[in-house]
This record gives structure tokens, sequence and C-alpha cells, in this order.
């Protein structure tokens, strides 16, 4: 069963720069190790039950043995960013027969490893959509517990910002009603109803994994979601987190000499905040969550 968002990956051409940047808005970003044989290396910034990674290439003669189409450096070389969505399975082999069962093209489950820095060995399962679905999400399933991932961090879910987790993940589209037939395929759910993103400005279809939401969004008027697709075409483009408290992370934010976030109403009469990809490594980062509470 596909039973929430595991992660996303925000690729960096410089993974210094990446830390700093996330840093800045308030994560609690750790080095996280190397991919062996792959010629990448991370950063974690690790929430509650998900957690947001900072990818980069660590070596590019290695990269290019283990990827020889390129295609992390090409989107570097475009300004990186949010690329992939890992969505997380408690039985990858059963997903897996499941999709193809729907004619999903998807690829068989394959090892995954990571050393972290420090000396934890985290291994996983993965599979990849085929060419016939070319969607920027992978499938996961953790053969580490989350406990022990937990302590690659010093203190996992203790950001600065207050942020407990991914809420939603948001994909630029051109056609929100063929991307939500698509998407209802390989995930095996029923295509939710279209509805107006009050922030993003698009109609938006969103698929609920558990506690998160995996959105495609097609741009309805100018604003975050029509600049997206029109820097980068179609594409993961923005993460949403819930925060302990927005002000907190509000004045994170200022403290650490960066402008005020742009300030939005969503559809539920939640306020949110976004801060752009020119701070955030190429990805739009959005808060939602309590204000502080003032007394008279």
């Amino acid at each position: 069963m596909l039973t929430r968002i595991d992660h996303v990956m925000i690729c960096t051409a410089d993974l210094e720069q990446g830390i700093d940047a996330y840093r800045r808005l308030g994560f609690d970003v750790h080095h996280g190790g190397v991919h062996p044989g792959r010629g990448t290396h991370n950063a974690i910034a690790f929430h509650r039950d998900d957690y947001l990674e900072l990818l980069s290439v660590r070596d590019r003669d290695e990269y290019a043995r283990a990827a020889p189409t390129g295609g992390l450096l090409d989107f570097l070389a475009r300004g990186g960013g949010l690329r992939y969505i890992a969505v997380q399975s408690d039985d990858l082999d059963a997903d897996v027969a499941a999709m193809r069962g729907r004619g999903v093209d998807v690829g068989d489950p394959e090892d995954g490893e990571r050393r972290t820095v420090g000396g934890q060995h985290l291994r996983w399962r993965a599979a990849a959509l085929g060419a016939g679905n070319p969607l920027p999400i992978f499938f996961l399933q953790h053969l580490t517990p989350l406990a022990e991932r937990r302590q690659q961090v010093p203190r996992a879910g203790e950001h600065p910002n207050g942020v407990l987790g991914v809420e939603r993940v948001y994909v630029a589209v051109t056609d929100v009603a063929a991307a939500a037939d698509t998407y209802a395929r390989v995930l095996g759910i029923p295509a939710p109803k279209v509805q107006r993103g009050a922030v993003i400005k698009a109609d938006m279809a969103v698929f609920d994994l558990g506690p998160t939401g995996l959105t495609v969004a097609q741009p309805a008027e100018p604003g975050p979601a029509a600049e997206a697709l029109a820097r980068r075409g179609p594409g993961p483009f923005q993460v949403l987190h819930r925060t302990r408290s927005m002000d907190a992370a509000a004045r994170w934010m200022a403290d650490h000499g960066l402008p005020p976030p742009a300030r939005g109403v969503r559809n539920t009469g939640e306020e949110a905040m976004l801060v752009g990809p020119e701070r955030a490594c190429g990805a739009y980062i959005g808060f939602v969550g309590p204000k502080e509470r003032r007394i008279a």
C-alpha cells in the first residue's frame, strides 16, 4: 500500500550553498552522506515522519558512469529545484505488481543504500516509473526502521521554523483533468475533484496519501503555478509544510536576512506563507499553521 509522501528531493549545484539557504529558512539541515557508486551526496532536514533532501553531484565522473544520460546534470544546468517526490510503500513488490496490473510502466524494485556521516548504514528498496509514465515520482520502501533513520540528525523534527512535516507537494501541469487521470492510474486512487487553489492560483486535484497530499495544478491566473510552468515547464514546484507557528517561522527568516515571505489565504481559510525559488534553490517553499495568540 502507498502510505504517504516519504520525502522531497531538491537538487542544487552546490550542496553547501543549499544547506545555508535552507538553514536560513529555519530548517535544521545536516549532511546526509554519499550514495556509493552514484556520484552524489546529500543533506537532510528530518521532520517527524518525513524529510526534505538536498541532493548534489559529488563526483561528476562517477555520476556519469552511473547515469550516462546525465539527467541530474542537465537539471542542475537549468537552475535546479524540486525534482522528485518519493512516495512511501509498506509493500513495494505488491504495489509494483498492482501498478503493472493497471497497465503502468514501472521498473522492478532495486536495492539502495547510503552511509551517513555518522557511520549509519541506511537501506531501502525503490522502484521508478518507465518511459511510458514519465511522472516526477518514484516509490520507496524503507528497510531501516523510522526510529533509526531519525538518528541520522541530532534533533529530528526540531526545526527553528517549527516545521512538523510535509503537508502537500505541488506539480505544475498543462491539463489538470488529464494529469489527474494519469496519476490516478499510477497511484491506484480515484481521481479527486478539481478545486481552486487560492494561494498558487491554479485549478488543482489533490491525491491524499495518508496525512500528505500530492497535488497536480493547472494555472488559472498569474501566480506561483503559472510562474513555475513558464520558468521550468511541467513538473514539481512547491512543497507546503505544516509548522507549529507561522510567526516563529517568519521571525527566524527575518532574523537571518530574508525578506518577508508572500502571504495568502488558502481555500481552507488558513493563512499561508510562500518563499520564492530565488531563496530556496529553485523551489517554492510554503508554510501553513497557527499564528501566535496575543493577549490584549
